[in-house]
């Protein structure tokens, strides 16, 4: 019987709570907005159609978050009356053209040079977060540009263009302005103004307020996209772009509450963060927030997984941009340390996917910099981040604490020149492996060497065996018949993980030693995994047979 520590939790919901009302539909969703002057503002309808036009894009994608669904057909009629070319008829005195010309209908011959009229698809059901664009959905509809509304994380896209419509949200100016002038009494102060991608077309007007009440060292960025810059997606201060350490002498004011990953992100960079909340109609106060507490929780998961022999890659976009690479470098960093990794496509992450897995020991992300972010609390074994896994594969004498975070793609890529290969032995023991810069182990034997100290998991404290199961050993028996058995399953000795054929399989190792139920029949005892002539397992019996209305026994044939 399997450790019931190792079993993975009942995720079925009990059937007495069929009835009672989840609090998830149960949440705040603004009302739709009828007016046509609030659609025309919010989205942005005259500045979309200016960008259509000028790319000239035909077929055009409107991805909406879920909670601006409502608004979707509304924005739909603005848009195609607005891209409407509109013909006027030609007017001779008040007489048509077949009028004035009887026979002139029949010399006219069908135009072909004409451009197309503009097509919109709405997409609703997003197949990744909402914060990124569906490249998929969109390629499904066969769209030219896709035009994203609401929040972003500004990820580059791999293929379509992109027009990201933030939508305009209403905000109090002047409690803004007030909460900042009590949080910064001096007005020499080099302080960042930013806010939410939703809220940025309100920092000019306050960027002006506060210039006239005297605050002079004000920088108030732009939006880009560039989640690589020093302030992911905005443009920083010109003593910043020569020094980029010179970051951690401004302070920043945020407009609304920042996404987890980018208060991981900033908290390492700036001086201090003050947030003025949109979530509450009347604002008190602006909070000095602090990422320090989130960071501890963080570097204690990854310190945690240190001893994982199995990991497992959740690819979660197929849009943003490099995230090939990225992929390719997680396998080769798992590859180099002497572990295994297994690759999944998923859509959106949830509890019950990932612990139909109970092999897998830890989860790596590959997402959007905001979405590969997620709270652990909820699954059954850890999800990191790539730049987190970095931090776990190194070794304890690598391992250095330093507050900083990473969570774009681009920057950890650039990283990799940190870890050089050693030109005079071709190795990287950068991940505690010593494998090659393909990332295929070399040398060792059974399993660790002996001069390399013995592992243990900082949680409990136990001596683990088989933190690096995928190192290579030269001395595999070669028997006569191995071509033949290249394929299967077979058992090694005793301490020794499962092979297939030549090379080791901790998700073998795992079915073998901790499933309890290993597939349709393995309730019966095989005999001929040990001895040939010993038995050849259970004997096969006739079941029942007949239709749904009634089965027909064989034993009995007796119709039940």
């Amino acid at each position: 019987m399997a450790d019931a520590s190792r079993v993975a939790p009942m995720l079925s919901t009990p059937a007495s709570h069929i009835f009672d009302e989840d609090a998830r539909l149960t949440t705040n969703i603004p009302p739709p907005l009828h007016s046509p002057e609030a659609i025309q503002i919010r989205y942005e309808i005259d500045r979309t159609v200016a960008e259509i036009k000028r790319g000239g894009w035909k077929r055009v994608a409107l991805q909406f978050p879920d909670h601006m669904l409502p608004d979707a057909p509304a924005v739909f009629e603005a848009l195609s009356q607005h891209l409407a070319v509109e013909k006027e008829p030609m007017e001779n005195n008040g007489m048509s053209l077949e009028q004035c010309h009887p026979h002139a209908m029949e010399k006219l011959e069908p135009i072909t040079n004409q451009p197309l009229p503009e097509k919109l698809f709405i997409l609703a059901d997003t197949s990744y977060g909402a914060c990124c664009v569906d490249e998929i959905a969109a390629e499904h509809v066969d769209a030219d540009v896709v035009v994203h509304y609401g929040r972003a994380c500004l990820s580059p896209t791999a293929r379509l263009p992109v027009i990201h419509v933030f939508t305009r949200q209403s905000l109090a100016v002047d409690r803004v302005i007030e909460s900042f002038k009590s949080t910064y009494p001096d007005r020499n102060q080099a302080i960042i103004l930013m806010a939410d991608v939703t809220f940025a077309s309100h920092l000019p007007h306050i960027d002006t307020a506060l210039k006239t009440e005297g605050y002079r060292s004000v920088f108030t960025p732009d939006v880009v996209n560039s989640p690589s810059s020093p302030l992911p997606n905005r443009t920083v201060p010109e003593n910043v772009l020569r020094d980029p350490t010179k970051l951690s002498e401004w302070r920043l004011f945020h407009i609304s509450d920042p996404p987890e990953s980018l208060l991981l992100t900033l908290t390492s960079r700036v001086s201090s963060i003050h947030v003025f909340p949109t979530t509450t109609a009347e604002v008190t106060s602006v909070a000095d927030v602090t990422a320090a507490v989130a960071l501890r929780r963080r570097y204690a998961l990854l310190t945690s997984v240190t001893t994982v022999p199995i990991f497992g890659i959740l690819i979660n976009t197929l849009s943003v941009k490099n995230y090939l690479h990225i992929v390719e470098h997680v396998k080769s960093c798992i590859n180099a340390s002497g572990r295994k990794s297994y690759t999944f496509v998923v859509g959106k992450v949830n509890a019950a996917k990932v612990a139909n897995f109970s092999e897998i020991g830890a989860w790596v992300v590959i997402g959007c910099w905001e979405s590969s972010l997620i709270d652990s609390k909820d699954f059954w074994k850890p999800i990191l981040t790539p730049f987190e896994l970095e931090l776990a594969l190194a070794g304890d004498n690598k391992r250095i604490w330093t507050g900083k975070w990473i969570s774009d793609f681009e920057t950890i890529l650039n990283g990799i020149e940190r870890h050089p290969i050693d030109q005079s032995t071709g190795k990287d023991n950068t991940y505690g492996g010593d494998s090659t810069a393909d990332g295929h182990n070399i040398g060792g034997s059974d399993s660790e060497p002996e001069s390399a100290p013995p592992e243990f998991d900082l949680r409990t404290g136990r001596y683990v065996s088989h933190s690096r199961p995928m190192q290579v050993r030269p001395n595999i028996e070669k028997g006569a018949n191995q071509s033949s058995q290249h394929r299967q399953l077979v058992r090694r000795s005793r301490g020794d993980i499962a092979r297939i054929g030549d090379v080791a399989s901790p998700g073998a190792e795992f079915l073998r030693s901790s499933r309890s139920w290993k597939g349709l029949g393995s309730d019966f005892q095989i005999e001929y995994d040990h001895a040939k002539d010993e038995g050849n397992g259970a004997r096969m019996e006739e079941g029942r047979s007949g239709s749904a209305r009634g089965y027909i026994s064989a034993q009995s044939q007796t119709r039940t």
